[in-house]
């Protein structure tokens, strides 16, 4: 029977089912109060995590999202009942964590990991395109330094305690969401205020870590496989998730289709494109978009338990320095765009030379 189930789940139709689930289920979490376009956002929500446990002091975005803390419990739960739970570690962690700094800076400039990219084009924001045709460019810099020999070394199988260190993290997230003490950071007001029944975001990151686990969804990976090997296998999951949601956000009525003025998000075309340049950059040289990553440290691997914690890090350096974006806005009628400030775009630039030398430096010599 299980190894029906691998087969289905590694099947092309697996993966495309898998894909629609994804976009119905986050779709659904928008109908039931989280933010408009972004049903599931990683960086947003590992930002919404940082704010929560006093990284950051955004106001608006803080919270402890549920459905992050599921999706590395639905990845272990998957690993575990299909034998692939193996703690590992050992390569390059500084650098993962910077990797992972650089990655949420870019795409808080953009406002949205390549998830949310996906939501807000399938929601009508026109400004996602930018964001993807940014991705794309980031992820093809990082293959070409794939062709070129770049690799951060060979994990290592290692002690079990250390594979459990993320998910015990997120149990203590666990826990101190549902406690509340007075130490934590609530929103009242804005994005970190709206999110869905606590229970219902459990179980959508369990069943999404769960079944992303067994197909190895990445939407970075997806872009990877069609420049490096023309595999069109997980991009056709990708693409069922922005069917998905499109279809349930025309039923929903959800769907508006334009640059300006969309939810939490801003027309500075520039930095949208760049700001997921390096965040796309930053995915391919640590070999896996934000979520993908999740996923694989619910598996055991503490090198993307590495890039997650320099995610959250990320978030808090974003907010306290000032980098990440502002969403347009209409004050009295006057719509004013938004976008980054000048230390965000300096932040950008810097994030992209800085991912241009770890490619360039570590590259296996023939």
């Amino acid at each position: 029977m299980s190894k029906k189930i691998t087969s289905f789940f590694a099947s092309r139709i697996g993966i495309i089912i898998v894909g629609a689930i994804i976009g119905i289920i986050a779709a659904l979490l928008q109908k039931l109060g989280n933010p408009p376009n972004m049903g599931v956002c990683v960086a947003c929500f590992q930002r919404d995590i940082a704010g929560a446990i006093g990284f950051h002091r955004a106001a608006v975005v803080q919270y402890i999202r549920p459905e992050i803390i599921g999706f590395v419990f639905g990845a272990l739960i998957a690993a575990f009942l299909f034998k692939e739970l193996k703690a590992t570690a050992g390569s390059a962690p500084i650098v993962r964590f910077v990797l992972g700094m650089f990655a949420m800076i870019g795409a808080l400039a953009f406002l949205g990991c390549p998830w949310r990219a996906i939501l807000r084009l399938a929601g009508g924001d026109l400004n996602a395109i930018l964001g993807l045709v940014g991705l794309i460019t980031g992820v093809a810099i990082g293959v070409r330094f794939l062709k070129s020999g770049y690799n951060l070394g060979r994990s290592y199988k290692t002690y079990p305690s250390v594979g459990l260190i993320l998910p015990l993290i997120m149990a203590g997230l666990l826990i101190l969401l549902l406690v509340k003490p007075g130490f934590i950071f609530l929103s009242e007001k804005g994005p970190g205020a709206m999110h869905a029944n606590i229970y219902v975001s459990l179980a959508a990151g369990l069943l999404i870590g769960f079944l992303a686990q067994r197909t190895r969804f990445c939407t970075m990976g997806s872009i990877r496989d069609v420049i490096l090997m023309r595999d069109t296998h997980l991009l056709s999951g990708v693409g069922a998730m922005l069917i998905a949601a499109f279809m349930l956000n025309l039923i929903f009525g959800a769907v508006k289709f334009g640059f300006a003025p969309q939810p939490i998000a801003h027309s500075s075309h520039l930095w949208n494109f760049l700001g997921m340049v390096l965040a796309g950059l930053s995915f391919a040289l640590a070999g896996g978009c934000p979520g993908r990553q999740l996923f694989l440290a619910g598996e055991g691997n503490s090198d993307s338990g590495i890039f997650v914690l320099g995610m959250i890090v990320g978030a808090g350096v974003a907010h306290n320095f000032t980098l990440a974006g502002k969403p347009d806005k209409m004050i009295d009628g006057v719509f004013q765009v938004g976008g980054i400030s000048t230390a965000g775009m300096t932040a950008v630039i810097l994030g992209i030379i800085i991912c241009l030398v770890i490619g360039f430096t570590m590259r296996e010599k023939n």
